[in-house]
């Protein structure tokens, strides 16, 4: 097997991507969060001592998106287009759906850059409410499509947990 992020002499590397021509790239990842009645209702009714919770985890998912090369260490430094994020409101579990929507024009994927940002504002929801409830749980976190590339589209084929 050739790993694209070792050399010859099996030491880490970035892959070159000079030589790849620049298209228009989209990437979405979402990702859970769960949590007691009582976090989930200081979100609704704005009552979280820190805060806005949502509209905080929602710039730090931006922030995270923007981030991911300083955080992944193979990840190449984009020029992100566009990032925009949702979130469901989920009363039935109770907790929330973060979907987060990463947008370029580069010679590599955006999709780390997505599952970064849904992770960062999924931990930002967490560190709002931990006072409330330490016991949340975050996950699944996932890619949900991918669009442009060498490599094609991709569609994630099951149901959202």
């Amino acid at each position: 097997m050739n790993l694209t992020h070792l050399d010859e002499q099996d030491r880490p590397k970035m892959v070159d991507v000079s030589d790849k021509t620049t298209t228009s790239r989209i990437a979405v990842a979402s990702g859970l969060i769960t949590m007691s009645q009582d976090a989930f209702n200081a979100v609704i009714h704005q009552t979280a001592k820190k805060g806005p919770v949502l509209q905080t985890a929602v710039i730090a998912a931006i922030m995270g998106t923007k981030k991911t090369s300083d955080l992944i260490p193979m990840c190449h430094p984009l020029n992100l287009s566009g990032v925009h994020c949702d979130v469901e409101e989920l009363p039935d579990l109770p907790g929330f759906r973060l979907t987060v929507t990463a947008k370029l024009s580069a010679q590599t994927g955006v999709e780390m850059e997505a599952l970064t940002g849904t992770s960062i504002g999924l931990l930002t929801i967490y560190d709002m409410l931990k006072a409330i409830d330490k016991g949340m749980v975050i996950g699944p976190i996932q890619l949900e499509t991918k669009e442009g590339g060498k490599s094609g589209n991709y569609q994630r084929n099951d149901a959202k947990a």
